[in-house]
């Protein structure tokens, strides 16, 4: 049985590989998002992140398919105290922003997609600096004293709002963000480390990165020559062409080959071995993507292995 770990100061334990929901109603049906759900449930997995806007970029979706999927699979498994399930708000089409009203309005449609009468995670999903703090801070408290919500985190957000909005939650004795959700891979460092990690690591909070495998550029399938057929492509591809990327695949090689791992275990271990992580995101369309994943419980990298693949990722 794959130990959890402690979300930051919540409380929460959590499978060291959150599944990432922005797929299911996007490049994976309900059909195919049940199947992955499940056997990422069988596996021990009890951590599902998606957000109010997911995902209102595909033709023909206005938004919050992802949440819709998700609150049908758990009616239908009958298992949502089993689920620690995290979304996020500010970019649904219908719900822009974090205005207090704004936040309150969106996670009760959040709610209501989710068939569920708590959100068990909470993220401001883009900080809006043009509104105070204080008011998204006492918007998230109000709902947090409703019982609409266990925890609160967020996302996108720099040192600064980040630090002020702790104080100003410890200073009136409200809710207090328990988690940071960045961008963070081998490829993307300077997006995490520095002042926000130093103040998430004060501050106690949990990281749990997006783009942990920069768009499947670090899952190694992607090599000179090679087309992927994947909606992602063009976002990953990119980092073929750095002196960055070819390092880090080559180190990745490396470690994958004495450990008989892939690639994408490989860069999920390096992650969640880093300071303040407590389980990064990746995100299946089909079953078949989840074992490489599910791996990461697993794999222990030695001192050398991480210091490898840390310096070619510098």
């Amino acid at each position: 049985m794959t130990s959890l770990r402690k979300l930051g100061s919540s409380g929460l334990e959590v499978f060291p590989l959150a599944l990432g929901g922005n797929v299911f109603g996007w490049t994976a049906d309900e059909a195919a998002s049940f199947a992955v759900l499940d056997a990422y449930a069988a596996a021990g997995g009890n951590f599902v992140d998606t957000a109010d806007s997911y995902s209102a970029w595909a033709e023909g979706n206005s938004g919050g398919e992802s949440e819709t999927i998700i609150g049908k699979w758990v009616k239908a498994r009958g298992n949502r105290d089993d689920i620690v399930i995290a979304t996020k708000v500010s970019q649904h089409p219908d719900h822009q922003g974090l205005t207090g009203a704004n936040i309150k309005a969106a996670a009760d449609a959040s709610l209501r997609r989710l068939g569920t009468d708590r959100i068990d995670l909470y993220y401001t999903h883009f900080d809006k600096p043009e509104v105070p703090v204080e008011e998204i801070v006492g918007a998230l408290d109000d709902l947090v004293k409703a019982g609409k919500v266990r925890h609160i985190a967020a996302s996108n957000i720099s040192p600064g709002r980040l630090r002020a909005s702790l104080e100003f939650s410890d200073r009136e004795g409200l809710a207090r963000y328990v988690a940071l959700q960045p961008h963070y891979n081998l490829v993307s460092r300077d997006t995490y480390e520095g002042a926000l990690q130093d103040l998430a690591a004060a501050s106690g909070l949990a990281a749990v990165p997006y783009y942990a495998l920069a768009a499947g550029f670090l899952t190694g399938k992607y090599r000179p020559g090679t087309t992927v057929d994947s909606a992602r492509a063009q976002g990953a591809a990119r980092h073929l062409g750095t002196e960055r990327g070819q390092k880090v695949l080559t180190a990745l090689d490396e470690v994958a080959r004495a450990h008989d791992a892939e690639a994408a275990t490989v860069a999920l271990a390096w992650l969640a071995a880093r300071p303040t992580v407590a389980a990064p995101i990746a995100s299946a369309r089909t079953v078949e993507q989840l074992p490489a994943l599910l791996a990461v419980a697993d794999l222990k990298l030695t001192e050398a292995e991480t210091t490898r693949l840390t310096e070619a990722s510098a």
